[in-house]
Order: structure tokens, then C-alpha cells, then sequence
């Protein structure tokens, strides 16, 4: 393994290259694995990759001051996890964060980018689903795929690059290549509106605190954990854990919202046909606020309830 420089394009490249004999979780994982969960249990900034003196905190800080991280093997799962997050938990703003880029020498497990915010990936191999909060431009690197955080285009634009299979229009980004994800619109703090034509997987708009997230197909769990403002609406069903932690904002779920529905939601409002909520939030009355907030986004309020 060797940190070096290059030319790309006429530009200085710092370069942090490491070679895998085997595929490696959480590589350039910002968070850690939820280092606050486990407390070091599965994961610590400290602990070295494989048989390398490098360890995962230095690919971190290496992305962190703008520098490339080249991963010449496969890589696991959770590969750029929350990447271009200033994580409060680790004295950082909690606000986004300009980063370098990964390249991928090989395949990447399930899970990449997920909550991911800026930053680009570049893997040569397969990637499995489901991916994370990304979605593919074309690539400026030859024999490469490439992916950009949806978040960063809504934000920020196409910075120059190009959407590949899919469609933005204004500040209407609409998904339509089939691939399933997480965390769709994971800290989006724009008036924006993401689309996407299937299903999605866990977090749909986790961390969200403006804008809208439409999913026309069925989600996983956890859908709109975290929520701090805007919309996330689901036009199917949810699996269970449907608004856990929701701090404020909307989820309308046109279908079945799940069990265990709005555990430790602190404010805001769930929309469901159906769906088992955790005491002490209940099923209550729609009023008329809430009727035109339901016909806004196309529904008839006759169909739905009220979580509260």
C-alpha cells in the first residue's frame, strides 16, 4: 500500500492505495459501522484493514482533506457510508462536507453509499444490490461505472456530469433504471422532488429535512427514520419501524405502513390505509389541514388515517 500523487487530467491527484486479498466491510465508512451503537465492538477508527498498518480512520481523513482513496481488491459491505457527512458524534457540524473520491479495483458488496452526501464512486467490477443513496452518471474514467450521491445532484447540480438511464428536470429528479436502494434522499435540505419508479429498500428519506421523496413501488424498513422535515411518500407498502424516530415532517403511505409504526416519534405526522402504531402515538381524526395535505400530493383522505 503506498499514498502517492498522480497526474488526472492535468490535475494532482493524492492518491491512498491499498491492496485487499479479500473483501473488507465498512471501508471508508464515516460512521463507523454506528461506532455510537456498538462503542468500538464491531468497529473502531483505530483497528488496521486487513494485514496493513493503514486503518480505517486513515481513509476517512484521507477523504476528508479532499484525497482519493484506490482500493485495488473487492470491497464488503457499507463501502463510503455516510461519505461527506461532518458527523456530530465525532466533533464534526453534522453539515455535509466537500470529499475526494473512491476508485474500486473490483466488485463491491451490498449497501454502498448509503446516507452518502458528496463525493463520487468509481468501482471497475459488479455491485450488488441493494446500493445506497447513489445513482450512475457517466464515467470520466475508462472501464469504470460511476455514482454520485442523488443528494449532492439535488443540492449542488450535475457539476458537468450526465445522468445515465434516468431523467433530472428542474429540481424533479425521476428513477426509472430498476436498481434498488437505500436511504433515498437521505439528508435532502432542498425544495426538491425525487422520484423514484419501484422499490426501495431500508431508510427511504432518513435525516430528511425538506423536500419530497415519491416512491411509486413498496419499501423496506425504517422508512422515514429520522425525519426532520419535508415529505416521504410511499405508494405501496412499508415493511415495519415505518417513521421510527421522526422528529417533524410528513410520511404518507398509500398501502400498509408496517408494525411497530412511529416507535419514539418525537413530532409529525404518518398517513396510512393501514398500520400498527406504538402507544402513545395513535390513531387519530383527520382534519382539514390534513385533507389538503393528502389531496395535494393526489390522495383521497377518505382512505387514510391519521398516526399522531
Amino acid at each position: 500500500m503506498n499514498i502517492f500523487g498522480r497526474k488526472s487530467k492535468g490535475k494532482e491527484r493524492d492518491i491512498l492505495e491499498i491492496d485487499l486479498s479479500e473483501s473488507v466491510d465498512c471501508l471508508c465508512d464515516f460512521t463507523y459501522n454506528f461506532y455510537w451503537q456498538h462503542k468500538g465492538e464491531k468497529l473502531a477508527p483505530e483497528w488496521k484493514i486487513a494485514d496493513t498498518d493503514i486503518t480505517f480512520e486513515d481513509l476517512v481523513e484521507h477523504l476528508k482533506k479532499g484525497g482519493t482513496v484506490k482500493l485495488n481488491g473487492n470491497a464488503g459491505h457499507r463501502l463510503g457510508s455516510s461519505m461527506g457527512t461532518d458527523l456530530k458524534f465525532f466533533g464534526g457540524t453534522g453539515n455535509e462536507i466537500d470529499v475526494g473520491d473512491i476508485i474500486v479495483d473490483g466488485d463491491v458488496d451490498t449497501r454502498m453509499g448509503i446516507s452518502m452526501v458528496k463525493g463520487s464512486i468509481y468501482v471497475k467490477g459488479a455491485v450488488k444490490e441493494p446500493i445506497g443513496n447513489l445513482i450512475r452518471v457517466k464515467s470520466d474514467m475508462k472501464g469504470y461505472k460511476k455514482f454520485k450521491s442523488i443528494t449532492d445532484i439535488m443540492k449542488n447540480g450535475m457539476q458537468g456530469d450526465k445522468l445515465e438511464g434516468n431523467q433530472l428536470m428542474g429540481n424533479r429528479l425521476i428513477i426509472d433504471d430498476g436498481i434498488v436502494r437505500d436511504t433515498v434522499g437521505s439528508r435532502l435540505d432542498e425544495d426538491d422532488e425525487i422520484v423514484l419508479n419501484g422499490n426501495v429498500d431500508l431508510s427511504t428519506g432518513i435525516l430528511m429535512r425538506n423536500g419530497t421523496v415519491r416512491v411509486n413501488g413498496n419499501a423496506g424498513k425504517n422508512t422515514g427514520a429520522l425525519l426532520n422535515g419535508g415529505t416521504v411518500i410511499i405508494n405501496g407498502n412499508c415493511d415495519d419501524f415505518t417513521g421510527i424516530d421522526m422528529i417533524k415532517g410528513s410520511i404518507i403511505v398509500n398501502g400498509n405502513a408496517g408494525k411497530f409504526l412511529a416507535a419514539n416519534k418525537k413530532s409529525g405526522v404518518v398517513f396510512a390505509k393501514n398500520g400498527s402504531p406504538i402507544p402513545p402515538v395513535k390513531e387519530k381524526n383527520l382534519s382539514s389541514e390534513d385533507s389538503n395535505i393528502l389531496l395535494k400530493y393526489g390522495f383521497n383522505p377518505r382512505e387514510f388515517k391519521k398516526f399522531e
